[in-house]
């Protein structure tokens, strides 16, 4: 296992990072399985964490902090807010001051992440994804003040669209504040849209990047093939249309998971290993996350390290799916409100 610079921080991850959002009531409940897959991962090299207040509502940031009481010191841990916290991912209703992006919120759920983890600090305090009812001024000068408390190391965004991503740097910069370090964005082999302006963006203000679902939710796991049923997992069960695979998107990802797989088997390696080797490619990427749900899984996985993909590789894998395309719906991760919201493209008469 290698490590690298996370952004300009100085903090080094490997090059895995070990994610947690399947610990819990979302993937593995047992407790003591999942811990012990944190362990395995730790015992392989892996020293960077991530995961999030909303997994499992709390759950996950629980099991990782029952993993890391006696290992904390040698752990880049990570975890995120914005996600409701009184009611389901997708449930309606609830506090609406239990949720987002507002100092507000951020000020109370820090606290609560840090209990749940059984931490005195967060090296790695991510906003989960933009928030249009909330100034990024007001964010981040959230995050500055809990930064200078010592309570978090360093800050970062997931899923910014590449405009925000800049005008947040610009805001630091304004107003003397701490500035995001990184980013997290959704990138695989079938999800290449980051590599248009968001990779780019990145690299250019030296952020650190932790490239999430570069499995794409476990279509380049090698369990999704052609004449298979549609897994039945939980993940499946929480987004059925996402692996219904009569469904047109899906079919043209299948059509490219079958070429991939003949690629990977031709160079005798497993699909799951060129996946990961892949985003490891990429000079603007620090990390993918893997998110096992099982100990089968963790050690399919860490062997990616070891793989290197020539040229001559890569120049095939962009003639399945081309720089900066992505295959189906993956990339619509976070959709701006100037396309979810009618009103905003109507004027008033």
């Amino acid at each position: 296992m290698e490590y690298r610079n996370l952004g300009h921080t100085g903090m080094y991850v490997s090059e895995l990072c070990l994610g947690a959002m399947m610990f819990g009531a979302w993937g593995e409940p047992d407790h003591e399985k999942a811990v012990q897959i944190i362990h395995r991962a730790l015992d392989a090299g892996i020293n960077f964490i991530d995961t999030a207040d909303v997994y499992s509502q709390g759950e996950s940031e629980v099991i990782v902090g029952e993993a890391l009481r006696t290992r904390r010191d040698d752990v880049i841990l990570a975890t995120k807010f914005h996600g409701p916290m009184d009611v389901a991912m997708g449930a309606a209703g609830g506090d609406p001051n239990r949720r987002g992006n507002s100092r507000r919120w951020i000020v109370r759920e820090v606290e609560n992440s840090l209990r749940r983890l059984q931490t005195d600090w967060i090296d790695l305090y991510q906003v989960h994804r933009p928030d249009a009812d909330t100034d990024d001024d007001e964010t981040i000068g959230a995050l500055t003040d809990l930064q200078r408390e010592g309570k978090i190391r360093a800050f970062g965004s997931s899923t910014f669209p590449a405009s925000r991503m800049v005008e947040d740097q610009w805001i630091s910069q304004r107003r003397g504040l701490g500035r995001f370090v990184s980013e997290q964005p959704p990138y695989s082999l079938l999800d290449r849209g980051v590599e248009r302006e968001v990779l780019p963006v990145a690299q250019r203000y030296h952020l650190g990047v932790l490239a999430w679902s570069p499995l794409a939710g476990g279509w380049l796991s090698g369990a999704i093939r052609k004449g298979a049923s549609a897994p039945a997992t939980r993940r499946a069960q929480r987004m059925p249309a996402r692996f219904d695979l009569s469904l047109p998107a899906n079919q043209a990802k299948l059509e490219a998971v079958e070429r991939f797989a003949l690629l990977a088997d031709e160079l005798g390696i497993s699909l799951v290993h060129l996946a990961l080797a892949f985003v490891l490619t990429h000079p603007g990427v620090t990390t993918p996350i893997v998110g096992p749900r099982t100990m089968e899984q963790l050690e399919g996985q860490l062997g990616a390290v070891d793989v290197r993909l020539s040229d001559e590789v890569m120049d095939r894998i962009d003639a399945i799916v081309a720089p900066g395309q992505t295959i189906g719906d993956d990339g619509n991760a976070y959709v701006t409100e100037a396309l979810t919201n009618p009103f905003l493209r109507r004027r008033r008469m």
